[in-house]
């Protein structure tokens, strides 16, 4: 079945809806998302995506279905290292959890718009240019090694971030929080505040990780439908993910070992795309297999740290 252009504006619409009775209905009022509520959320969207994935199959055939599996599982775990950001940036900033969601929303919803743009722009140079599809292939291999040697926590330091500089420059901000408001107005001037701040940095950070997960989703596929809906998906979820593995993300240790394997293999997959073509079930099969033993040796072998910490509590 060819996609036509009412399948975009078709789950765009579903999109827009999905995100709006979010803001609007479940999310009106801000309070503290805890635990349950966070892995029902991460639940309805897993099966949602999964729902998808069987559309996929049923209208566009299996090598689409694997397709889009792949994609966001790669999006999904790739997305770990921002939930793991993004709590740097909340416990940095002091953020209050009721406002975390909210930030999280705007902070999502720029990062499909933007990430809309990417997957356009990239789908359609690999289209004109093929000798790109090794340019790609040996960026993911160094982005890889680059990920598996530098593998330690972020530093934040919002002076450095030219956006918020640039903000700091043009807009006064304000030094405290009111409530969960980006900008007021006092003495008829416009004020920042810092949960305006916070989600630049939410913003900008996520420029950063797409420059990564993008380049491996493209690898996997060429279909920019299958390529943004993966992408969608996956992003979706993001916020309520970040609330069902908050205490949790620290201990996940040797998965940023997986993903650099995972952007090695994919890599790898394009530079030899020529003399052997990996099957989409097999590509599958491996970046399952490399999560789970990342996750798995996390819960086996857990920092010495964690382990120290968890000595003392007794």
């Amino acid at each position: 079945m060819e996609i036509t252009p009412w399948f975009w504006v078709g789950f765009n619409a579903f999109v827009l809806a999905m995100l709006l009775l979010d803001l609007l209905v479940f999310n009106r009022r801000a309070h503290v998302v805890r635990m349950r509520e966070a892995l029902g959320w991460s639940a309805f969207w897993i099966a949602l995506s999964l729902t998808f994935n069987y559309l996929v199959y049923h209208f566009l055939g299996r090598t689409a279905a694997l397709e889009f599996l792949t994609g966001y599982l790669i999006e999904k775990s790739l997305s770990v290292d921002n939930l793991f950001v993004f709590l740097l940036v909340f416990s940095y900033f002091k953020v209050p959890p009721q406002y975390q969601h909210k930030i999280l929303f705007w902070g999502i919803l720029g990062a499909l718009v933007l990430r809309a743009v990417f997957i356009l722009v990239g789908a359609a140079l690999l289209a004109k240019f093929h000798f790109l599809l090794y340019v790609l292939g040996a960026f993911l291999v160094y982005t890889g090694v680059k990920m598996a040697t530098n593998a330690g926590d972020p530093e934040i330091d919002p002076d450095s971030n030219p956006v918020v500089r640039f903000l700091s420059r043009h807009l006064p901000i304000t030094n405290r929080l009111h409530d969960d408001r980006f900008l007021i107005r006092q003495d008829g001037r416009l004020f920042a505040t810092p949960l305006l701040v916070v989600l630049v940095m939410v913003e900008t950070t996520d420029v950063v990780f797409a420059a990564d997960s993008i380049p491996a989703i493209l690898a996997v596929s060429r279909d920019t439908f299958i390529v943004y809906t993966s992408n969608v998906f996956a992003l979706l979820g993001l916020r309520a993910l970040y609330f069902a593995l908050e205490g949790l993300m620290r201990l996940f240790h040797y998965l940023q070992y997986g993903l650099s394997l995972i952007l090695i293999f994919i890599g790898a997959k394009l530079l030899l795309s020529e003399v052997y073509h990996i099957p989409m079930g097999i590509s599958l099969g491996v970046v399952g297999g490399i999560l789970l033993l990342s996750v798995v040796a996390s819960v086996l072998w857990p920092k010495k740290d964690e382990v120290n910490r968890d000595e003392v509590m007794k």
